[in-house]
């Protein structure tokens, strides 16, 4: 779900985007002046949300960018189990079932609170409280 769409030179670091399907946040951005007959250029490197991997591109300046939904939950973890969190949300008493990011391993455990993001459908915890 597309919460709305931008041109280029709309975007700021720290605005999020889909690119290739996937969201990512812009990290670095610069915009370039327009030629006498030209148009303005952007340049900007983004980061995955999901994997972190970095993209970097070159656009007009009217070119148009989704910017994503990104819901940001917190949840009670239930229990672990091989590197999964089974997840209990604090609004809706949801159960979800989420892997764990080698960056949490030793501190997501039972009882604990986290806050997870949820962005066009995927799921991810992104830290612990």
């Amino acid at each position: 779900m597309v919460s709305k769409v931008i041109d280029a030179t709309e975007m700021r670091v720290g605005t999020y985007l889909l690119l290739d399907g996937a969201a990512h946040q812009v990290k670095k951005m610069d915009i370039s002046k327009t030629g006498k007959h030209g148009h303005a250029k952007v340049r900007f490197e983004a980061t995955s949300v999901m994997t972190g991997k970095k993209k970097v591109g070159v656009v007009p300046g009217h070119d148009k960018f989704e910017v994503p939904m990104v819901d940001k939950r917190q949840a009670q973890v239930l229990s672990v189990h091989d590197g999964t969190a089974s997840l209990m949300d604090s609004e809706s008493f949801e159960n979800i079932e989420l892997p764990i990011s080698e960056d949490f391993q030793s501190s997501v455990v039972d009882g604990v609170t986290v806050e997870y993001w949820d962005v066009e459908g995927e799921k991810l915890i992104k830290k612990v409280m």
